[in-house]
């Protein structure tokens, strides 16, 4: 991810800030719209942190016991 990428907290921050805003009904259509926008690529950033800790683990998990894939 490049250096403007918000960190996971960063960007699950900024997410429960943008619930926030537009469950509270106060923002125009264009606005609510813009939120949800940014809030759907704040989505992705976030999973896409998941995905790299879990893929993370999986390995040490896998070179930890060997290599064989059994739990």
């Amino acid at each position: 991810m490049s250096d403007t990428t918000p960190s996971y907290e960063q960007a699950r921050d900024e997410l429960i800030a943008i619930v926030a805003k537009l469950e509270a009904g106060n923002s125009t259509l264009a606005e609510s719209m813009e939120l949800w926008e940014r809030g759907e690529t704040l989505a992705k950033i976030a999973q896409q942190h998941l995905d790299g800790a879990r893929a993370k683990l999986d390995a040490a998990h896998a070179a930890a016991s060997g290599g064989s894939d059994q739990e």
